[in-house]
């Protein structure tokens, strides 16, 4: 630790050691995990399937969440955000960037699933990087928002991150967070509840379950369901109130979202672990056809 900065308030030396170690280690677990997932994608043949483009869209995000969280490490290590107040937004709107990507494309992610098992229609390139495409494009209309004015990028509890800020609670802030919800929660929610709902009946008709249908959307109101929660506290108490080492619990939970996502979409894969299996050893893998569909 850097002794020249005084520790944030409400925080001892070593909450903010811990708190820096943890998003340390998240970083650098979820970056490998992620990592190896785009690198086999990129070498294998076999993985390069339309399915799998949207695996890889969310490692890719997941990978922009690592990023985030390394940067938030080192601050936490130094005690203070030496990057500025432009660098604050920057750092805001990046994080929200490849989260609210993550969300989008994981969602993409059971819409081919169900399609898949349920319908048994075969996704086309020209559908998978158009869904890939308007994913990133989504994410970025709403975080590019609070730069614009609507909503607000600013510190963390421990002011070492930026995210958007919940502290003020006004007007403006509620109907941000409100649309926000709406449409890059609940309504990806919902298409993932409905999709692998569809796709258990089908299983459980068949008496043969290929991957667990429950861990995607356990996964995400789990990792982003505590941020969530105290967003909306904040919409309607004085979150200020809470302690400031609270408060910074959602982030760490939310920041672990890259590494759960590697073991559901990559490497819980039956068959895109055997091309990961085939990167890391040269032994090819026996499917001539790899998607994305778990086990």
């Amino acid at each position: 630790m850097v002794a020249a900065y005084p520790l944030p308030e409400g925080f001892t030396e070593l909450e903010v050691f811990a708190i820096g170690t943890a998003l340390l280690v998240e970083a650098l677990l979820g970056f490998c995990l992620n990592g190896l997932t785009i690198i086999s994608f990129r070498k294998i043949k076999e993985l390069r399937t339309p399915s799998n483009l949207l695996v890889l869209s969310v490692a890719l995000a997941d990978c922009g969440i690592c990023i985030n969280a390394f940067i938030a490490a080192f601050s936490s290590f130094l005690r203070y955000w030496p990057y500025g107040s432009d660098g604050c937004q920057i750092h805001g709107f990046q994080g929200f960037l490849t989260a609210l990507a993550s969300i989008s494309s994981s969602a993409a992610v059971a819409w081919d699933r169900y399609h898949h098992y349920c319908t048994r229609s075969k996704m086309q390139w020209s559908t998978a990087i158009s869904m890939m495409v308007f994913a990133w494009l989504f994410a970025a209309f709403w975080s590019v928002m609070p730069l614009l004015g609507w909503g607000e990028y600013d510190y963390e509890p421990l002011r070492t991150c930026c995210t958007l800020d919940y502290s003020k609670g006004d007007r403006n802030y509620i109907t941000f967070l409100f649309a926000l919800s709406i449409f890059n929660f609940m309504i990806p929610g919902f298409i993932m509840l409905t999709a692998y709902q569809s796709i258990h009946q089908k299983f459980k008709k068949s008496g043969h379950y290929k991957f667990n249908t429950g861990l995607p959307l356990k996964t995400l109101v789990v990792c982003w369901g505590p941020y969530c929660l105290l967003c909306f506290y904040a919409a309607v108490e004085n979150v200020m109130f809470i302690s400031p080492k609270y408060r910074m619990i959602p982030a760490i939970i939310a920041k672990t979202v890259p590494t759960v996502d590697a073991f559901v979409y990559a490497l819980g894969n039956e068959n895109y672990r055997g091309g990961i299996w085939q990167f890391l050893t040269g032994q090819k893998i026996e499917k001539a056809e790899v998607d994305n569909k778990t086990k």
